[in-house]
């Protein structure tokens, strides 16, 4: 007779599973003895992930046009649009406190998932008096009511939203799709809000379609991510009115992962706020990969690097970590243990004051007390 098992997300089959992962630091952690000096086992562990994300390779500097200025609210806001030279323009939104000039500290705000790929850079911002009331409705559930990118920016920093692969200007047109699988949807009256929740019921369903499509391609979802991000730094980092030597990213969900990413790859971001997205490859695997987008997995690397070490790939850049306690996305026991996987990072490094994690009460969210300390944390490392 099988051996009784609790219950995981694929049954009997997670403690085989989990094995294969197994409990002990990853080939390439840092926490592993045979790993001293920093910079030579980063270019390893870097290595590795390069090659495991399989990144597209993409134009460097691409030329952001300003479609449109104005002032609002005490800031002056751009437009933006740039083409990566395959499928439609990246926009953007691009933030600074009226009048300046800089060069500023600047922040990469990268937008959540949500379950919605209808918006995007709209999700954190707020730039002419009417909003959509989805996006309200959104700010309100997830931010306190505010407009996250706005706040950071009205405190000096020059900040750029742009959207994301695939969401809002870079999403899937279903009109450019086979007949076969748009399930009758058209893209008249676009903004309807019953038009945009068919939109998101019918993206979260070619998820899988797109994932298949790019391991078909020979690259992973976090890999056109990280190339996509690193295209919009580019751009931030290309301002005049911006500082390119104190420039940090952050966000939520979605963007947290994004963080995590960039944040791991690209010493450009000096500071990393990563919100609501972090837990280990053994609560994905075992509790919770339904509750997960496709957006997350990199195939091969969790014998090698665990979830959180991807972002401790920065040590010892500045780095702070905030959990929701009923976060329905992961379970505590394993936002824990990323936790003390990032400090035994941070602490081997001699770096324990540059990184902190922070547990706040309450489900999935960056409310207004945890944009305080996040704001806090980058005029900490990014204003002086």
């Amino acid at each position: 007779m099988p051996e009784l098992v609790s219950a995981t997300t694929i049954g009997a089959y997670g403690p085989w599973a989990a094995k294969l992962l197994g409990t002990e630091a990853g080939s390439l952690s840092y926490r592993r003895s045979e790993f001293g000096d920093i910079d030579a086992w980063r270019e390893i562990a870097r290595g590795r992930l390069t090659a495991c994300l399989a990144a597209p390779d993409l134009p460097h500097h691409p030329t952001a046009e300003v479609v449109d200025r104005w002032s609002f609210d005490g800031l002056d806001v751009e437009h933006l649009r740039w083409q990566l030279g395959y499928g439609p323009d990246t926009e953007a939104y691009f933030l600074k406190p009226a009048g300046e000039s800089g060069p500023l500290p600047g922040v990469l705000a990268l937008h959540d998932h949500g379950g919605n790929k209808y918006f995007g850079k709209r999700k954190i911002v707020r730039v002419r008096e009417e909003s959509h009331p989805l996006m309200m409705e959104h700010q309100a559930s997830y931010y306190g009511g505010a407009a996250w990118a706005n706040e950071i920016a009205r405190r000096g920093y020059g900040v750029l939203v742009p959207d994301a692969f695939p969401f809002a200007s870079r999403r899937v047109r279903v009109e450019e799709v086979v007949d076969r699988i748009r399930d009758g949807l058209t893209d008249d009256d676009p903004e309807h809000p019953d038009r945009i929740a068919s939109y998101n019921a019918w993206a979260a369903g070619h998820e899988s379609v797109m994932a298949k499509s790019l391991f078909c391609a020979g690259t992973t979802w976090p890999g056109v991510f990280l190339a996509e991000d690193q295209q919009a730094l580019d751009v931030l980092c290309a301002r005049d009115d911006v500082d390119e030597t104190r420039v940090g990213c952050g966000g939520l969900s979605g963007g947290g992962m994004r963080t995590v990413f960039l944040g791991g790859a690209d010493e450009r971001i000096r500071c990393a706020v990563c919100v609501g997205m972090m837990s280990t490859w053994r609560d994905f695997l075992i509790h919770k990969s339904y509750t997960h987008t496709w957006m997350v997995y990199v195939p091969l690397l969790p014998r090698d690097l665990d979830y959180p070490e991807i972002l401790g790939l920065r040590v010892p850049l500045p780095t702070l970590v905030q959990n929701d306690e009923e976060d329905q996305l992961f379970t505590l026991e394993e936002m824990k243990r990323a936790d003390q996987i990032l400090f035994e990072v941070y602490d081997k490094a001699g770096a324990t004051d540059r990184y902190r994690c922070t547990y706040y009460p309450g489900p999935h969210k960056f409310d207004r007390s945890m944009q305080a300390e996040a704001f806090d944390w980058f005029d900490r490392w990014l204003a002086a």
